[in-house]
């Protein structure tokens, strides 16, 4: 079975091919904008243009844009393939990536959010989230985070807020999905957007 990988929720742009678990390409790039225009044809350039049989692709919390390009996009192509589409949560990924530079520790992964905000989420040491995602202010989110480990872009931010503890500035990358437990894998494929929108309904 192949499958391919599709990260859309950070600045990064992040897509890789697996066959039966191994590795087959992978393409990283730190765009901050324009993923709508290079993910097609980052696709495209896979082998057999990235053809598989399951779609694993980023639900969030980050980018509003970058999250609805990816599922979008990977929506499509699970209909042109008849393939398998899941999603997995954004800051599961950096959780799992932290944990190849440190197995057995548990993790509080911190992303920048909208409005100087911080995406904050918990993990112990197999990856599993100890919590929801909450979205705060850099003070706050430093004095909520529970471990000494933090890894994402705002790691090394938070640690100097907190002045203690480990940071790992890092971002989501597709090729290490295969790390995520499987339990957090979703045929339910909502965004996670971490907190409210900005636009809201006017009451009548």
């Amino acid at each position: 079975m192949r499958t391919l990988v599709v990260e859309t929720a950070s600045e990064a742009c992040s897509i890789a091919l697996f066959e039966e678990g191994e590795l087959i390409t992978a393409d990283h790039r730190v765009l901050g904008r324009g993923h709508a225009e290079r993910l097609v044809p980052m696709i495209g350039a896979l082998p057999n243009r990235g053809k598989a049989e399951r779609i694993l692709v980023s639900l969030g919390p980050g980018s509003f844009t970058g999250v609805r390009i990816g599922i979008a996009t990977s929506r499509a192509l699970a209909i042109a393939w008849g393939a398998e589409v899941l999603g997995y949560p954004t800051l599961a990924l950096v959780a799992a990536v932290a944990r190849l530079e440190h197995p057995a520790a548990p993790v509080s992964v911190v992303m920048r959010g909208g409005h100087g905000e911080v995406f904050l989420q918990d993990f112990d040491a197999t990856g599993v989230p100890q919590g929801d995602v909450a979205s705060l202010v850099p003070d706050a989110a430093a004095q909520s985070a529970q471990h000494d480990l933090l890894a994402g872009n705002m790691a090394e931010h938070i640690q100097q807020l907190r002045g203690q503890g480990d940071a790992i500035n890092v971002l989501p990358n597709a090729q290490f999905a295969l790390e995520l437990p499987q339990e957090l894998l979703t045929a339910e494929l909502s965004p996670t957007y971490g907190r409210a929108p900005d636009a809201k309904i006017p009451s009548e």
